[in-house]
């Protein structure tokens, strides 16, 4: 249910990217079919989760404030280079760059422009994502996501969900937590947010992972809104 008192104040919503805003998923896995064609034989939904979890346990590990920062495109070539070493998929150095480069040419959600369209009329439209600023560019002007600002992990030099990655997209916002909310289809996105005074939403998307793969899509009372998809959460935020 939605918090009345919350949304009354709220200005300005924050939105994760990767999954939430976009299909990863089938993007990628279209992509790898394109590129690879019929050599050699594998399952790319697979392949591609796999390829997820590698980029999510690099990102995730702690980092000193004394190390240099690794793009998040960095991550992507050097994990998926790995994988297909491992899984023998011998492609050319061109087709390795294309597959890796999907990552920003993600394509949205069928929901995800027409409801940003909606929300865009009350709220202020950011990104809070941990992909690269270029990135996140590339993917706005692919899918045509009329975002209002775009703040990314780089500009903080941490990644979600690091403190510091909320709270600088507040201080460029010029708001305080509780007229910010944070929008994302994963808990420990939303979570962490919550914690510093964000105001959070939950969006489900069970096919982030594709068809079968096990998306966490359970609603919670500890988040303030609950949605099916940007449509059903701009019918809740009353656009």
């Amino acid at each position: 249910m939605v918090n009345d008192l919350g949304i009354a104040h709220v200005d300005a919503l924050l939105f994760d990217v990767q999954g939430t805003a976009t299909d990863f998923h089938s993007t990628v896995c279209n992509t790898a079919r394109a590129v690879a064609g019929d050599r050699p034989e594998i399952y790319w939904p697979d392949f591609v989760n796999e390829w997820r979890s590698a980029y999510f346990r690099e990102t995730s590990r702690p980092r000193a404030s004394t190390d240099p920062w690794i793009s998040v495109a960095a991550t992507y070539r050097a994990t998926m280079d790995e994988l297909l070493d491992t899984h023998g998929i011998d492609l050319t150095d061109a087709e390795r760059e294309l597959l890796s480069d999907s990552w920003a040419r993600l394509d949205p959600w069928p929901d995800t422009v027409p409801g940003l369209g909606r929300l865009r009329d009350r709220y202020l439209l950011a990104t809070l994502s941990n992909a690269d600023v270029s990135a996140v560019v590339s993917i706005a002007r692919h899918g045509n996501l009329p975002w209002h600002a775009v703040f990314a992990a780089e500009m903080a030099g941490v990644f979600k969900p690091d403190p510091a990655i909320y709270t600088m997209a507040a201080h460029y916002l010029g708001l305080p937590p509780e007229r910010i909310m944070m929008v994302a289809s994963h808990k420990y996105d939303i979570t962490a947010a919550a914690r510093l005074g964000f105001r959070t939403a939950f969006v489900a998307r069970p096919l982030e992972f594709g068809p079968g793969a096990a998306a966490d899509t359970e609603f919670s009372d500890e988040f303030d809104v609950n949605a099916t998809d940007f449509l059903d959460l701009a019918d809740q935020l009353g656009c």
